[in-house]
């Protein structure tokens, strides 16, 4: 198996389609092709680094940066994790949806980047919200009868 770390060795750059739900809503799985290249320096905030996890590769947005590590989380996920500079092997510089190449440095994905990162604690409280009512409906033995009615509507 190649390995990504490899392939930008090699080319200077990847291009491949994501896979995961990760960073949904921007990148979608098995749709989006991402091209990838070496950071020439330290990424900002809102760059999208892809770096190794074990034996996985992982594409998510830089959201602060501490001492020589990158705070970093997927735009669907509510998790942070800390990843050493080092770690970090790629940086987003485009992605194609639907035949067409969209840069990071273009004004509108800049905004979203930057927006998405903003309403994080609204999406964050609505996730927790919706975890509170689910369990006091399954304790309340109403859980399969909302599932009911929420389908029909």
């Amino acid at each position: 198996m190649t390995r990504f770390e490899d392939l930008l060795q090699k080319d200077g750059r990847l291009v491949y389609k994501t896979k995961g739900t990760s960073m949904e809503p921007m990148l979608r799985q098995n749709r989006d092709l991402v091209i990838i290249e070496v950071p020439s320096s330290h990424l900002d905030k809102y760059d999208v680094a892809l770096y190794r996890r074990g034996e996985s590769y992982v594409l998510h947005r830089v959201i602060g940066i501490d001492d020589g590590f990158y705070r970093i989380r997927g735009d669907n996920t509510y998790a942070v994790e800390r990843v050493p500079f080092e770690n970090v092997i790629g940086v987003l510089k485009s992605f194609n949806r639907k035949g067409k190449t969209h840069a990071v440095t273009e004004r509108g994905y800049r905004f979203y980047a930057r927006f998405w990162n903003a309403i994080y604690p609204l999406r964050a409280f609505r996730i927790r919200v919706r975890r509170l009512l689910i369990a006091a409906a399954r304790k309340l033995g109403i859980l399969p009868f909302l599932k009911k009615l929420l389908k029909r509507n």
